[in-house]
């Protein structure tokens, strides 16, 4: 419906020779909201008073101009000029009407575009280091992000997923040595996982899955360690370790461990995250970079532009000439490569895959990322546009009004898949996406657990199979349900509620817009919150199932408008529809 009052302000704008040279589509998109207040009208423009400083018109003598340039059309029932120069629309009834037809024809298809906009789209999330289960705080990342990509899908742009696979680095060979250290201890009681080890119960099970015989003497060098003098720096300690562990194991049987404890976790993510709804169209390994090149590639056209320097035995790239606040250390002194270097490589390969656009959902305390891989980008020739970082507060979850540990290395905290087996994926879902991800969430185990009103997702499924129950009624009844005479009799809806559903249902296509540009579901969870809150109060004031035919089909045909945008909404979000509860 938006739709159709920015294409009449387009003809009423074509039509005035002054406004010629400004006009484009963006502007006459941007120029058009819903109103606040229904006094007001539908929808409302501030076009003239934009425009009329450069046309040297006063802003209420514009918006008469372009009033009267619109072309006559049986949408609109009223235009008047409001304020300074506000041009207002009283939508017709009939304007409405079709809106409900349309939801009926169209189905689930009604607000989305799909193809509608050019250019590809990558989405990256979760993205968690593969050194254990995901915990609640993952949970959050993958619903905003299956989420987002399914909302941006139905605006019409074309996206892949994507998760990166941290699957290089020291942290995988702290995990290894955690999986060792548990092998060996069956034999050796007196073996004390390290600090900066992995603890959790899920390293004794990788551990016994593992069919390799370890040189005993590991265990004797580990105890040495253990008892000495570098046991009291944790990083140097588990260090130690590491380096006696390759030199007595051999680099290739430590691979084949470290592989296989790698493998085995990320097996697990990626089963946690199918059972939540959640896929991926690609899962990138970062250790590829550097098997196939793109590392050393990378760092040879950033030196063949002479952005590259040593300093204190380690060279770094010049990012403070891309607005960077300061440069960043690329290769160490011990010839090692930085995380940094990875994530430019990574960002250029995106790049040369083909997509437009990249969009990085990470935590909040990874802000400071955003500007040096900017700079990486620009450096290999991107724009800085081309990335977009959405950032995801941290959750506390509650349990009893107590707060829950979520320590991966300590193995006290919550799991995704212990949150989802208890509230149930829906509810997860929901709750996760439920307030922006700019704030932080508090996740409160009763109420996603609860039977009520209260319980946001219960309510809107409610509503959904509460429409469902009144088609059963009506089936027992012998009652026949006649689309044609329920779009043809929707003018004998004429309460305020009746109104008022109609209104909000023509919304829907809006919703999924500003979701989508403003890369806020939560946007999408209250409309249907709202919408459900509508339902229920009409639910609760009216009698569907009623002996003339015409209201009865009528009715039935909004209810079932409104179940057909509410199942709609759900998918989105990743939420099932019941058909009973």
């Amino acid at each position: 419906m938006k739709t159709d009052i920015i294409n009449l302000v387009k003809l009423g704008l074509q039509e005035v020779p002054e406004l010629t040279e400004f006009l484009d589509d963006q502007i006459a998109e941007n120029a058009v909201e819903r109103t606040k207040d229904l006094v007001h009208g539908d929808f409302s423009s501030n076009i003239a008073m934009r425009f009329a400083k450069v046309t040297k018109n006063n802003p209420r003598d514009l918006a008469s101009i372009i009033i009267k340039k619109i072309p006559k059309n049986n949408l609109v029932k009223k235009i008047e000029i409001a304020g300074p120069g506000f041009i207002n629309f009283h939508m017709s009834d009939a304007a409405f009407h079709q809106e409900i037809s349309k939801i009926i024809d169209i189905d689930d298809l009604y607000g989305k575009h799909p193809g509608k906009r050019k250019g590809k789209i990558l989405l990256e999330f979760v993205s968690a280091n593969p050194t254990g289960p995901l915990h609640v705080g993952h949970g959050r990342h993958a619903a905003y992000g299956a989420t987002l990509g399914n909302i941006l899908n139905a605006a019409g742009y074309e996206v892949k997923r994507e998760y990166y696979v941290n699957d290089a680095g020291r942290q995988m060979d702290i995990l290894c040595v955690s999986v060792i250290i548990r092998i060996l201890e069956s034999n050796n009681p007196d073996l004390i996982m390290p600090a900066a080890g992995y603890l959790g119960d899920y390293i004794k099970i990788i551990a016994e899955s593992i069919d390799e015989k370890i040189d005993n003497t590991l265990s004797e060098i580990i105890l040495q360690l253990q008892n000495g003098d570098n046991a009291q720096d944790k990083e140097q300690y588990i260090d130690a370790i590491i380096q006696s562990a390759k030199e007595i194991l051999g680099i290739e049987k430590f691979s084949v461990i470290k592989q296989t404890s790698l493998e085995s976790i990320r097996f697990d993510i990626e089963e946690d995250l199918n059972e939540f709804g959640v896929t991926f169209d690609s899962w990138f390994s970062e250790n590829s970079l550097a098997e196939q090149g793109h590392i050393k590639k990378i760092l040879s056209l950033l030196k063949d532009k002479e952005l590259l320097y040593k300093k204190d035995g380690a060279i770094w790239f010049k990012a403070t000439d891309f607005d960077d606040e300061k440069d960043r250390v690329v290769t160490r002194e011990n010839k090692n490569n930085t995380y940094f270097t990875s994530d430019i490589a990574y960002h250029h390969n995106k790049k040369l895959r083909g997509f437009d656009h990249l969009i990085d959902i990470l935590g909040s305390d990874h802000h400071g990322y955003i500007a040096r891989v900017r700079a990486g980008l620009v450096a290999m020739g991107h724009q800085a546009s081309d990335l977009e970082v959405e950032l995801v507060q941290f959750v506390s979850l509650f349990r009893a009004g107590e707060k829950q540990s979520m320590s991966t290395r300590s193995g006290e905290f919550i799991t995704l898949r212990q949150l989802r087996e208890e509230v149930g994926n829906d509810a997860a879902r929901f709750f996760y996406i439920m307030r922006s991800n700019e704030q932080h969430l508090d996740f409160d185990l009763e109420l996603a657990k609860s039977k009520s009103n209260e319980n946001p997702v219960y309510y809107i499924q409610y509503a959904h199979a509460r429409i469902a129950s009144v088609f059963r009624q009506l089936e027992e009844k012998r009652f026949l349900y006649d689309e044609q005479k329920g779009k043809d009799n929707l003018s004998l809806l004429i309460t305020k509620k009746e109104k008022l559903i109609m209104s909000t249902l023509s919304r829907f296509p809006e919703i999924i817009e500003l979701s989508a540009n403003n890369r806020a579901p939560h946007n999408l969870a209250q409309y249907l919150r709202d919408l459900a809150n509508e339902f229920h109060s009409y639910y609760n004031d009216s009698i569907f199932i009623v002996e003339d035919e015409k209201i009865r089909n009528a009715r039935m045909l909004l209810i079932k408008a409104t179940q057909t945008i509410i199942k709609s909404g759900l998918e989105l979000l990743g939420v099932s529809s019941p058909k009973s509860m």
